[in-house]
């Protein structure tokens, strides 16, 4: 598909028809080639660039390291600098199945650092139960997908404890629930999903995710040391090991309350988190190289909620034309949220409706994985027909 015709199909109204998409590509193929995380300028190439993005000093030691190993620097910095943090979870004593947790057992000892039973319901409520008693819990679910068991904890008990306890004072505000989230392409039905948007729904859960190693850090870190509030960390297991870039070495964190302006545009907003950036970064770039003064903003909600409403209404405003995208399936989900809210709040600024290029309405099977998420070609068109069950 041309990126003309991306870009152009996204602004008229809403008509009957499905998303296309073209998954693979041919050797004569301009997109949906691999993602080159080694150029892409979502991630920081330089450690030049850390200061003005992250607000550290100029003189401020880094290295280059993944996403997982982002993790486990932010797991051993909160677990060096207060002895109410706990980790633990399935296999984490072990370094977890990503090895997001290596050698923090050795290094803390196996009261601080421990596995647990096979219960995802029992892990949470241990957890809940330690954050009410003043303890900063790290609770390791090890996929996305394992967590419905303990769903109920965290809607009925975790994110209602404060409302509950009333005046007393009495909440749960230091759990931090960690979980890898998403699709690799061949995860199928119980490796593949994107949850986020069932705990976006509930009042009192802050829901987060990374797009890369930086982030991964300074977002886990505000969220274990310095957060009143239970926290659902969600980080895209494809990029674990994929996205690497320079990140401090010291300590430092990233509000939880701020989008981040990625890349300024004053012809159209693109809006999403994780790793589907990464694709809107590069369908960005095709567009603008073939449409001479078109420039594109884009934006990564990093907190999905509660979201940055602020951030993303301002740049309606100024753009007048909005694309939500997100793996995750399109029903009820983020960017309905992010739609609705922007034709509330800037309808009259807006020259055409909202648009969302999300995943399909349906489970991921494992000879369809990939199908089943947007790719840099891909268009979504407002689904007015039925969708397929």
């Amino acid at each position: 598909m041309p990126y003309s015709r991306f870009l152009s199909k996204t602004f008229p109204a809403c008509a009957q028809r499905w998303r296309t998409f073209a998954t693979a590509a041919s050797p004569a193929a301009k997109l949906n080639l691999p993602i080159d995380y080694a150029k892409t300028p979502i991630l920081h190439h330089s450690a030049s660039t850390l200061p003005k993005a992250l607000g550290i000093s100029a003189n401020s030691a880094s290295k280059r390291i993944n996403l997982f190993q982002a993790v486990n620097a932010a797991l051993r910095e909160a677990l060096s600098a207060d002895d109410k943090v706990l980790l633990f979870g399935e296999d984490v004593a072990f370094g977890g199945v990503f090895r997001c947790s290596m050698d923090l057992a050795n290094e803390f000892g196996s009261e601080r650092v421990f596995n647990t039973p096979l219960s995802e319901q029992g892990i949470v409520g241990f957890a809940i139960g330690c954050a009410a008693e003043g303890m900063k819990p790290v609770a390791e679910i090890q996929f996305a997908d394992y967590v419905f068991p303990a769903f109920d904890q965290l809607v009925n008990e975790a994110a209602k404890f404060r409302y509950r306890e009333g005046s007393t004072g009495g909440h749960a505000g230091g759990l931090v629930v960690r979980m890898p989230c998403g699709s690799i392409g061949h995860g199928a039905l119980y490796h593949s999903q994107s949850p986020e948007s069932l705990f976006a729904h509930i009042p009192g859960l802050r829901v987060l995710m990374p797009r890369s190693p930086s982030q991964a850090k300074g977002l886990l870190t505000e969220a274990i040391l310095h957060n009143k509030d239970p926290v659902i960390f969600m980080e895209p297991k494809v990029l674990y090991r994929a996205a690497v870039e320079y990140v401090p070495s010291e300590a430092y964190s990233i509000s939880l309350d701020k989008a981040e302006v990625i890349k300024p545009g004053t012809s159209l907003t693109v809006v999403s988190y994780g790793q589907p950036l990464y694709l809107c970064s590069d369908a960005i770039a095709a567009i603008e190289k073939e449409m001479q003064g078109v420039e594109i903003e884009l934006i990564d909600l990093r907190s999905i909620y509660p979201w940055d409403r602020e951030t993303i209404l301002a740049s309606a405003t100024k753009t007048g034309r909005v694309v939500v995208v997100h793996e995750s399936m399109t029903n009820l989900g983020i960017g309905a949220e992010v739609a609705a809210t922007v034709q509330e709040g800037a309808f009259l600024k807006l020259e055409a409706p909202v648009a969302r290029v999300a995943g399909w309405a349906t489970h991921a099977g494992l000879s369809y994985d990939k199908f089943n998420m947007p790719d840099i070609a891909s268009e979504y068109r407002c689904r007015l027909s039925p969708q397929p069950s």
